[in-house]
């Protein structure tokens, strides 16, 4: 039924907290530390939300949720229809509402943020995409006309997967070529299930397996067949392969033993199960004081991820302060109150070893800020003689990732700029006809829903490309 609040009442709900897991338990385990909104709460949270009629946090959201017909639907307890609203928009809302950094975006806009708190957008979001997982019997799914056009997708990441579905929803016929043995790209091997639990994932997943894409893993486009022979088979081909090359530091004894990238370091925790070997096959080093340098949220993903594996003292090396962390507010003070040591204004100089080449420590130098550099951000600077030692014995380098030549490399028609992301115009075309491109292999190392966000605009721009051809088959039909 409608609410009868008016504006003041609504202003004076408080910001409902979301409950979590106590912060000295959760520390030892892999259970998600959200532990997500009682109808109770979610239905208060809702009633903060202003119904603006010049919605700015629709605008503000990478994918444009319709943010306020989905909350007013769910607080009318039209919770179905609240579903397939997010459903329409949204391709992986269990996803977006446990990763997404609303507090950036669409929460950032939210005019009942100007007094007090904004909405909850992203946890009204997680609290309505797992009612419709769990309740799918109840969601209406019509199936789209057949266009009779295929497509090629490379990489089940945040953005092949949403421009899978997307694609999918329009009456294409997709095909998602994954080159690792389960679907999920970043969302699988980078996440760690304290905040986003594979089976979410999986679930996801397998909504779009029932809407009619086809998944295939172990498929590496490069080497299985390159990008030619993809683009043969197929009316258009959309690539978000990621960008999964590690970056490094490029100090010295960064080749010694017990260095890792937080690429291989996630994988093997995320997607191989490294953390319950010997019962699974890939192992992985637990050390008793690990350093994790940066400050993004992959840094923080690592640093807790080892607390979870026993670390004593799980340490965050980075080179700027708290203020300029550039990992989300939430994650950071998760981190906090899981007793993960910062150590800011801090750079490595150089990776300290034994003599049987295994870490001991990490050199560092103590650094001050100066004046902005090109990101706008306060410069670091090294304060003269003031390195130190920092005691460790597993150093984690987090400090981003760039684009993987495997798949470029084979096909020199494809315009790359110095970085070796892939060029594309603003439909998201590369220089390649049909070939389109989004994610991560475009615009660098990014968030989740940004990646999200090109594989929509992507889909919708291969739908208008594929038109024509669309219109003649169904022609042909009569």
């Amino acid at each position: 039924m409608d609410s009868p609040l008016s504006t003041k009442q609504r202003m004076q709900i408080n910001r409902q907290q979301m409950p979590e897991q106590n912060a000295t338990e959760r520390a030892a385990n892999f259970s998600e530390v959200n532990l997500g909104f009682s109808e109770q709460l979610a239905l208060l949270e809702a009633d903060r939300c202003l119904q603006c009629k010049d919605p700015r946090c629709v605008a503000a959201c990478p994918v444009g949720v319709n943010i306020p017909n989905f909350i007013n639907l769910f607080s009318k307890g039209k919770i179905a229809e609240a579903a397939q609203s997010l459903l329409c928009n949204n391709a992986l809302p269990g996803v977006t509402g446990r990763v997404c950094p609303q507090e950036t975006q669409c929460e950032a806009e939210c005019v009942r943020g100007t007094r007090g708190k904004p909405v909850g957008i992203g946890y009204l979001e997680r609290y309505i995409a797992d009612w419709s997982r769990a309740n799918r019997d109840q969601l209406s799914s019509p199936k789209p006309i057949p266009t009779g056009r295929r497509i090629a997708v490379v990489g089940s990441g945040p953005s092949g997967l949403t421009a899978a579905g997307e694609l999918a929803r329009l009456g294409h016929a997709v095909t998602v070529f994954e080159a690792l043995h389960k679907p999920g790209g970043v969302l699988v091997y980078g996440i760690p299930e304290f905040r986003l639990p594979k089976k979410i994932v999986e679930q996801e997943v397998e909504r779009l397996r029932l809407m009619g894409v086809k998944i295939e893993c172990n498929i590496v486009i490069g080497r299985t067949f390159t990008l030619t022979e993809l683009r043969q088979q197929f009316d258009a081909v959309f690539i978000a392969n990621g960008a999964g090359l590690p970056v490094f530091m490029n100090v010295p004894g960064e080749n010694l033993k017990g260095v890792y990238s937080a690429n291989e370091y996630l994988t093997r925790i995320n997607l191989m199960a490294a953390y319950q070997f010997p019962h699974a096959d890939t192992p992985v080093l637990h050390g008793k004081r690990i350093a994790v340098v940066g400050g993004g949220n992959v840094a923080i993903d690592s640093v807790r991820t080892a607390k979870r594996l026993g670390a004593e003292e799980a340490m965050i090396v980075y080179r700027r302060t708290h203020d300029e962390l550039p990992a989300r507010a939430e994650e950071v003070h998760h981190a906090e109150q899981e007793g993960i040591q910062f150590n800011f204004l801090t750079a490595p100089l150089e990776v300290v070893g034994n003599d049987k080449r295994w870490v001991t420590g990490l050199k560092c130098v103590r650094m001050k800020l100066g004046a902005p550099d090109a990101s706008g951000r306060a410069k670091p600077e090294p304060i003269a003689d003031s390195e130190f030692i920092l005691p460790c014995d597993i150093v984690v380098v987090a400090i981003g990732t760039r684009a993987n030549p495997l798949l470029t490399a084979t096909c020199p028609d494809l315009k790359l700029n110095k970085s070796g992301n892939i060029l594309v115009d603003d439909k998201g075309m590369t220089s390649i006809p049909g070939v389109f491109a989004g994610g991560d292999i475009v615009r660098g190392a990014a968030t989740v829903i940004l990646a999200m966000g090109d594989g929509k605009r992507a889909a919708a721009a291969i739908d208008d490309f594929l038109k024509p051809c669309a219109e003649c088959a169904r022609d042909a039909d009569f």
